[in-house]
């Protein structure tokens, strides 16, 4: 059953950024990923959430997931991203 990465990332240097979306796409294919929601412009129909800019990815499966968030091919971007922004990221499994 396909696996949901969603994230949501405040951006505290934007110029970096452009760099981590640079390095991120080749890590996803090569776990046969792909980008759902690559931060459009969002809504909020119902609570307090205002996120400041949101990404879904789609994988397999969960262990899928798990292995790109966790690959050496990931590695570099991930460390970046970490050191420009602050992120909440989840996977979930979807609907099968």
């Amino acid at each position: 059953m396909p696996a949901y990465v969603i994230v949501e990332i405040d951006i505290h240097e934007p110029a970096q950024y452009e760099e981590y979306k640079r390095l991120t796409p080749a890590s996803i294919a090569a776990y046969n990923g792909r980008f759902v929601i690559r931060g459009g412009k969002t809504e909020t129909l119902e609570g307090d959430w205002k996120p400041k800019r949101v990404v879904v990815l789609e994988f397999a499966d969960l262990e899928t997931a798990k292995k790109w968030w966790d690959s050496p091919e990931y590695a570099p971007a991930k460390a970046l991203r970490q050191r420009i922004a602050t992120t909440d990221m989840i996977v979930v499994e979807g609907a099968g």
